[in-house]
């Protein structure tokens, strides 16, 4: 999955509208204008397009952490310079307030079954013998399942 398709999938899934994707990226001390949201948001193949930078994805994930849990008091984390999936699905993790269970809940709604151990796995740091790595497959389900959560009757599109 590339970063705008996760900045589309999450304004889909929680209805956000251009302004409020604004207002999260400030709450990460980001100044996004309105025609960089909008030039994320578009097709790959538009002519407005704008690719999105790991760096970008990451301010308005750290964004979306304060949005949605409220901003910590104190310096505020740097954004990453590179992401990949593992840390885009932790930072999901954390804005959600999601328990293993929670995000296993969420996987069964679109027919994914992990065991906590698989699960777990993701949020290890690479370093650790038992880390895995986050396949678009899984990151792109657990959007889907979120989706289905929070938006029941548009499940069925996108």
């Amino acid at each position: 999955m590339t970063n705008n398709d996760i900045l589309r999938r999450i304004r889909y899934t929680f209805d956000l509208k251009d302004r409020t994707m604004i207002e999260i990226f400030a709450l990460a001390d980001f100044k996004a204008t309105e025609d960089q949201v909008v030039g994320w948001l578009k097709k790959d193949d538009d002519s407005e397009f704008i690719k999105m930078t790991d760096k970008e994805l990451a301010v308005f994930l750290n964004g979306f952490i304060n949005f949605k849990r409220g901003k910590r008091d104190g310096q505020q984390p740097e954004p990453e310079n590179r992401l990949n999936n593992n840390k885009v699905f932790q930072k999901l993790r954390i804005a959600l307030n999601l328990k293993a269970d929670d995000i296993l809940d969420i996987l069964k709604l679109v027919d994914v079954h992990l065991s906590q151990h698989e699960l777990s796995a993701f949020f290890r740091k690479p370093e650790s013998s038992n880390y895995r790595e986050c396949k678009d497959q899984v990151l792109r389900n657990f959007l889907l399942g979120v989706q289905f959560q929070l938006r029941p009757e548009d499940s069925g599109s996108e």
